[in-house]
């Protein structure tokens, strides 16, 4: 079966878990699946450093969106300059996957709809029609004392 062509594709630099964080992302997403891991060689391993035979690379699909997770070491660390957006459909959406992805988190990293997973990767929980709440002053003055997105709340909001 030959998958279409995507010009643009994440890929997470990961320490030593990048397998893990597949197989915790693949859980939480719909239509989602691992799709190949590939483990460093004799030659690989000599170049980088890795253990011989470990998880190089972990590829994996996240709601039918291509990602790779590559176990390159400690160099790299995430941080709050990238960050990838779910958008929900509703309230519900909102609340499963802040839930899921926010397990083992870092709870102080969490603002107006931002959240940090337990591997310390940036998502942004929001709903369908943020760009459109975030016209009015109203929605975004209730936005900024959030955690946790609360639609009916930016919608009351309104001005």
């Amino acid at each position: 079966m030959s998958r279409p062509f995507r010009r643009i594709t994440p890929f997470l630099w990961f320490d030593t878990q990048a397998e893990e964080a597949a197989r915790f992302y693949t859980t939480i997403f719909p239509n989602s699946r691992i799709t190949a891991v590939t483990r460093y060689s004799k030659e690989s391993s000599a170049a980088s450093g890795r253990p011989e035979g470990s998880v190089m690379t972990a590829a994996f699909e996240l709601d039918g969106e291509p990602v790779t997770a590559l176990n390159g070491g400690p160099l790299f660390k995430f941080n709050e300059a990238l960050s990838l957006v779910v958008h929900c459909k509703d309230q519900a959406e909102i609340d499963h996957y802040w839930e899921k992805l926010s397990e083992g988190g870092d709870p102080k990293a969490q603002a107006c709809g931002w959240l940090k997973d337990k591997f310390g990767l940036s998502w942004q929980i929001c709903p369908v029609d943020i760009e459109e709440l975030v016209q009015n002053p109203g929605s975004v003055a209730a936005l900024m004392h959030m955690t946790k997105i609360d639609i009916a709340a930016m919608r009351a909001a309104a001005t």
